[in-house]
């Protein structure tokens, strides 16, 4: 599936439409953009296997530089807008990008990237969003930075001479804290000759004329993967510049959205509206939407299915792509709580002895598939994550029903879902002890009614006397200026002794459950 047939066949079908900017990308214009984008590449020396790096807000230039990278055997590496300089330093460097892409709304953050690159910024570096690299009103300037679309104006708009498929190549926190790649090998193949299952799975569940509404941020792996598999099959994607839950209510009136993808704190959100502004859009276009990213209440979901009908369906999947779930909001109502039973490929639940457990018990989640990837520069996490059978985990876990539905009772041990976004406390609890007063931290997610889960830091000092309501609040900005803010705890509690075992492994779960009351 590519976005050249629709282009050839109905060039002037929208295939990009951002709300509520109403810039509007059609399939002629995207292929265009994506070639003469892969003529740069080529031209700047950039060949199967590298890397582009992306660090930009959704916008209309966004799928351009992915179906570029796609076509010219690049891995394209789309970053978390809210990190730090140095956190997004990391990720160029881990990924070895031979090329970045900024949006000019982060240009303080592109300025500052240079003092955090140990070898400097990659030689190819775009800036878009009409964004010039001299600035002209105090912000930093951006030397060596090219503006886009201006520097490939003299590019081709015809296709390279080896095209050849690239991927995705997405960061994940892992479990020391720091972001993992996630990487798959190249098919070295054309791309019009790689299959795949998320292509039949979007073939299966919408058709040419469908118009799909993707609401989140493109840098995390479903919307982006999602929306391009949708325009691959011809199909229009409205992109929301930012999610609010009614700019999402008014692009499904306006666009007559037909499918969408969603998490559940954006249900949550768009069921608070007040009743008399949420029944006053008419979302009656609705055929199905989708949702995933994190454990949806069974009664939040309930609801949804209540007001826009049995077509809310949920798969279960990880960005290391080893295997997914599926439950159609029919098979839901019947199966509450469940995130289904495997797409492709059969699953299975193990102690932790590697013994497979019967129906009922919780244990380890491991996928039968021969999708493979590495952990990049991580030979000890990657080969963590498979089994004697060769059997591939994320580490979550969960438990099968008598009927092979497969429900989620925690996800990755102790790691944070809120939002829909994945955070690892390892992060913070060791940014908190690096503070001269705070001797032990313990960071966990605790039950949001919005969010899912929101973070809490729990802080063991060295003096009994700092702890105190004042020392919490200079606590949390000190390591807000220090991480990413949504990495953060929201709150920060005290305890004269944190429970760690004799080996110094930390027992939270009498700490979440204590302040989850």
């Amino acid at each position: 599936m590519q976005i050249r047939d629709t282009a050839v066949a109905t060039p002037d079908k929208p295939a990009v439409i951002m709300h509520p900017s109403w810039t509007v990308v059609t399939f002629g214009e995207l292929e265009a953009r994506a070639n003469q984008l892969a003529h740069l590449f080529r031209s700047a020396g950039l060949v199967e296997g590298d890397a582009v790096a992306m660090l930009m807000e959704n916008s209309e230039h966004f799928h351009a530089v992915m179906w570029a990278g796609r076509r010219a055997g690049l891995y394209y590496v789309p970053i978390n807008t809210h990190l730090t300089a140095a956190e997004v330093a990391y990720i160029v460097e881990n990924s070895q990008a031979k090329a970045i892409v900024g949006s000019g709304g982060l240009r303080d953050l592109l300025a500052g990237l240079e003092a955090e690159l140990a070898g400097g910024l990659p030689a190819v570096r775009l800036i878009v969003d009409g964004a010039e690299p001299s600035a002209t009103d105090g912000a930093a300037d951006l030397d060596g930075w090219q503006s886009y679309p201006e520097c490939v104006a003299g590019q081709p708009v015809t296709p390279i001479d080896d095209e050849i498929e690239g991927d995705l190549l997405q960061y994940s926190s892992g479990t020391t804290g720091r972001p993992k790649g996630i990487k798959r090998a190249l098919t070295h193949l054309p791309p019009a000759e790689v299959p795949g299952l998320m292509a039949m799975l979007i073939a299966f569940w919408m058709r040419p004329d469908a118009v799909y509404l993707s609401p989140a941020p493109l840098y995390h792996t479903a919307p982006s993967v999602w929306s391009m598999q949708t325009l691959a099959g011809g199909i229009t994607t409205v992109i929301l510049d930012k999610f609010t839950p009614e700019g999402a209510l008014e692009a499904i009136e306006k666009y007559r959205v037909t499918h969408g993808q969603f998490v559940p704190v954006m249900f949550t959100r768009m069921l608070k509206l007040p009743a008399a502004v949420r029944n006053s859009y008419d979302v009656s276009s609705l055929e199905r939407v989708m949702h995933a990213a994190a454990p949806c209440p069974v009664e939040i979901k309930q609801q949804m299915i209540d007001w826009w009908g049995p077509i809310v369906d949920e798969y279960y999947a990880s960005s290391e792509a080893i295997g997914s779930t599926l439950i159609s909001a029919e098979e839901w109502l019947t199966h509450p709580g469940s995130v289904g039973r495997p797409m492709a490929g059969a699953l299975h639940i193990l102690d932790e002895d590697g013994d497979e457990l019967p129906a009922g018990q919780a244990g380890e989640i491991y996928f039968e598939s021969d999708a493979d990837f590495e952990y990049l520069d991580d030979p000890e996490k990657t080969a963590s994550s498979r089994d004697s059978h060769g059997w591939k985990t994320v580490g979550d876990i969960g438990y099968l029903d008598d009927e092979g539905y497969l429900y989620l009772t925690d996800r990755r041990h102790h790691m944070i879902i809120s939002g829909g976004v994945n955070i690892y406390p390892q992060e913070a609890e060791n940014m908190l002890v690096t503070h001269p007063k705070v001797m032990d931290a313990a960071v966990f997610g605790i039950p949001d009614d919005d969010m899912g889960e929101r973070v809490k830091g729990v802080v063991q000092t060295v003096d009994a006397a700092d702890a105190t309501d004042a020392f919490a609040e200079e606590l949390l900005g000190w390591l807000r200026d220090r991480l990413s803010h949504y990495k953060c705890p929201r709150s920060i509690s005290f305890e004269a002794q944190l429970p760690r075992t004799d080996t110094g492994k930390l027992y939270k779960q009498g700490l979440i459950e204590r302040y989850s009351r």
